[in-house]
C-alpha cells in the first residue's frame, strides 16, 4: 500500500445570519447550486434527498474548460453526496464520492459542517476527513474557503 495517512482538510468563516438561515442555505438545493462551487465552477444539481440516508448529485463544471483539471472529466466534477447526519442549525455531516476513473479520486471522503450561533451570527467550520490523495490540500482549502465565502454573500444578502 501507499502508506499515506489519510488527511484532513479544515475551513472555517463566520456569517452574518443565524445557524437557522444558513442551514437552510446548506440543505436547498437551489441555494447549493448557488454557493457551493468553489471560485471558477458552477454547479447544477441533479437529485436533491434532503434526509439522513438520502443526497444529493452535483455536477461541478468549470468556467475555463480550457484549465483541463477536473476529476470527472477535464472540464468538471461530478459528486454523490450522501447525507450521514443532518442536526438543523447545528451539524451536517456528508459522505462524499467523486465520479473518476482515476484511482487518486477514489473513496469516499466526510464533510462535516458544524454551525455555531455567536455575537456576529454564525461561525461556520467545515472539516473534510479521508481526502483523496489526488485533491492537494492548498488546493482544497482555497475551495472550502471560497464556498464559504460563496455561502456568507449567500445567506447575507
Amino acid at each position: 500500500m501507499g502508506g499515506e495517512e489519510p488527511r484532513t482538510d479544515r475551513g472555517t468563516r463566520t456569517v452574518r445570519a443565524s445557524a437557522a438561515a444558513v442551514y437552510r442555505a446548506m440543505t436547498d438545493p437551489g441555494s447549493l447550486e448557488a454557493w457551493l462551487p468553489p471560485e471558477g465552477m458552477t454547479g447544477r444539481m441533479e437529485r436533491f434527498e434532503p434526509w439522513a440516508g438520502g443526497g444529493f448529485r452535483m455536477v461541478l463544471t468549470y468556467l475555463d474548460p480550457a484549465a483541463g483539471h477536473g476529476k470527472t472529466s477535464d472540464a468538471s466534477d461530478v459528486t454523490d453526496v450522501g447525507f450521514a447526519e443532518l442536526v438543523p442549525g447545528e451539524r451536517i455531516v456528508q459522505r462524499v464520492a467523486f465520479e473518476s476513473e482515476d484511482p487518486a479520486f477514489a473513496g469516499t471522503m466526510t464533510m462535516t459542517w458544524r454551525l455555531a450561533e455567536t455575537e456576529d451570527g454564525t461561525e461556520v467550520t467545515v472539516e473534510a476527513t479521508d481526502v483523496p490523495r489526488g485533491i492537494s490540500q492548498a488546493d482544497h482549502e482555497d475551495g472550502l474557503a471560497s464556498s464559504l465565502a460563496n455561502l456568507a454573500a449567500h445567506v447575507e444578502a
